[in-house]
């Protein structure tokens, strides 16, 4: 607890003094205007993604010949549609309740996305407290958000690139904490944002967040992204829990909500 409240008085000490918010630099060398096919990763740590650990957590968007893979191409047309309409590009993934599948599309999300030769993408593991994507894409457990946001470590230090996703940056959660919320909400998280929103104009940002109805987190980091999109788990969610979420982020543009586990 100490910690965390060190943390937030540096950060509001610096937004006081008018210091410009912390780099948030990938790495990588610059491309052409409206282009990134050809991204050169040279600051930001490259780590190989095995194809079986992508078979068993469901990467499917990683296989583009398999059928499964064509929802997810839908879901990134309309995604990009909606976001292109509005000149947004940060967009919050989240569920009404646990294991409804938010964190598994939010990356299938993220590597459809990086398909696209004119955009990249960043996927920030926003879940402090349960954090699960360095698990399904098989990354080291190593440092991540949390030690941003308490322990200043530089973002470069901690960004991943998962081979072989060419226009992929993942920034994991790192350590599990217990005050997810006030972090979140934070001065140097808030500046973190806007960082990642303005430095590169063809580069969408995926939070993944904890769910709307089990912490407070979503609802408060809810008013720093452009966009959210809602997971439901078919023979899971109930209708009145997807009421509540919707309900709770009604100051939010929720732009769609995504089936899980359909039948086909």
């Amino acid at each position: 607890m100490e910690r965390i409240k060190q943390a937030l008085d540096r950060a509001r000490q610096q937004r006081q003094e008018g210091k410009p918010p912390p780099s948030a630099a990938t790495g990588t060398t610059a491309a052409p205007a409206g282009e990134v096919a050809d991204i050169s990763y040279t600051q930001t740590r490259t780590v190989p993604v095995i194809e079986s650990v992508m078979r068993a957590h469901r990467i499917i968007a990683a296989f583009p010949q398999t059928p499964f893979a064509d929802s997810y191409k839908i879901l990134r047309t309309q995604v990009l549609q909606r976001m292109a309409e509005n000149g947004w590009n940060v967009l919050a993934v989240t569920s009404p309740g646990e294991h409804e599948g938010k964190t598994l599309t939010a990356i299938n999300l993220a590597v459809s996305l990086g398909m696209e030769v004119n955009y990249s993408v960043l996927l920030v593991d926003a879940n402090l407290r349960h954090p699960s994507i360095h698990e399904l894409l098989g990354l080291p457990e190593e440092r991540g958000l949390s030690d941003y946001l308490l322990d200043e470590v530089p973002l470069p230090e901690l960004l991943i690139h998962p081979e072989p996703f060419q226009h992929v940056v993942v920034l994991p959660a790192g350590r599990p904490v217990l005050n997810s919320s006030e972090l979140l909400n934070s001065p140097r998280m808030t500046d973190l944002v806007e960082e990642l929103k303005h430095r590169y104009p063809r580069r969408i940002v995926i939070f993944d967040l904890p769910p709307v109805l089990t912490a407070a987190d979503a609802l408060a980091f809810s008013p720093y992204v452009d966009a959210a999109l809602l997971v439901l788990e078919e023979g899971g969610t109930d209708s009145d829990s997807a009421r509540r979420a919707l309900s709770l982020l009604d100051s939010t543009h929720v732009i769609g909500t995504v089936l899980n586990k359909a039948a086909p």
